[in-house]
């Protein structure tokens, strides 16, 4: 079976490397080549054309980072959705709000395609080392078919429904991780502020059962104040955005959503966009700062 592979980032070129460590026959895409190199080297081939890619596989995974970018290279000039073979299965593991993932299921059908939703849970390290969990939207059969790779890419798979429904599980999964942060970070700012030391604030929060687990793995980050990046924070930006989207396209309220959403939209904005989300610690920080 020979899989097209696009999206190189963070992400997706560590995923496609464990592909073909796992002995999977890889095509890869990405707008620049220098990210495709070290999959290149490993025995990867190239293609300089989404549609071309799609016209030589028999499966494709798409990683990317937006809805926009999705449809742009699934039905754009060039794109690759009218040119993959009919039967062939498309993967999608971008984080999408469930209703824009329910849009392409529709026009992978249309197209004789078959499609799953499988957003994932886990940053750069996890994605390296193989320990992924999958959320997986689609029909049970074609989740079965693609059991092989979640094996080689992950941890552990979830199928928690029809199409939609991985992206939707990821939508609660990101609110939960991206609520979680700014609550730590801001316990922190107060904390050092009243006169506390950072160390000692780490060592009782992160040991306690208020703090959420994830963040133990976070500890360098703040003692450090190096926020090296394993998920931007921009995309948990996006992330916060698209689940405030799904809420108003169900009528449900989510007003500390919309608040945080916007903390870490003012982050981006003062150039912590690019790094590690639990800059907002570092974003917060700075805008708590005294005058002299």
């Amino acid at each position: 079976m020979k899989i097209g592979f696009i999206g190189l980032g963070i992400m997706g070129s560590r995923m496609a490397m464990n592909l073909i460590k796992n002995g999977f026959s890889l095509i890869v895409y990405n707008r620049s080549k220098e990210k495709a190199q070290p999959l290149l080297s490993a025995g990867a081939e190239w293609s300089d054309l989404p549609s071309k890619l799609a016209g030589r596989v028999d499966m494709l995974i798409t990683m990317l980072s937006t809805p926009e970018a999705v449809e742009e290279l699934a039905t754009g000039e060039n794109g690759f959705l009218n040119k993959l073979p009919g039967g062939s299965l498309w993967m999608d593991c971008t984080t999408v709000n469930p209703s824009f993932t329910q849009k392409m299921a529709k026009l992978a059908d249309q197209n004789h395609i078959r499609f799953v939703d499988a957003p994932v849970a886990g940053s750069k390290k996890p994605a390296e080392t193989g320990q992924l969990l999958f959320l997986v939207g689609g029909k049970r059969e074609d989740v079965v078919f693609c059991e092989p790779l979640f094996k080689a890419m992950g941890k552990k798979f979830i199928h928690v429904g029809e199409s939609g429904m991985g992206s939707a599980l990821k939508m609660v999964f990101n609110l939960l991780l991206g609520e979680a942060m700014i609550a730590f970070a801001e316990a922190l700012n107060l904390g050092e502020n009243l006169g506390l030391k950072r160390s000692v604030l780490l060592d009782v929060l992160l040991e306690s059962p208020v703090t959420a687990p994830y963040l133990s793995a976070k500890r360098m980050h703040f003692e450090q104040e190096n926020f090296e990046t394993e998920f931007p924070l921009r995309w948990m930006q996006k992330d916060l955005q698209l689940a405030s989207q799904s809420a108003y396209q169900n009528d449900i309220a989510l007003p500390a959503l919309n608040v945080i959403k916007e903390v870490y939209a003012l982050a981006k904005r003062q150039g912590f966009g690019t790094d590690d989300f639990s800059a907002i610690y570092a974003f917060l920080k700075k805008n708590n700062e005294k005058p002299e």
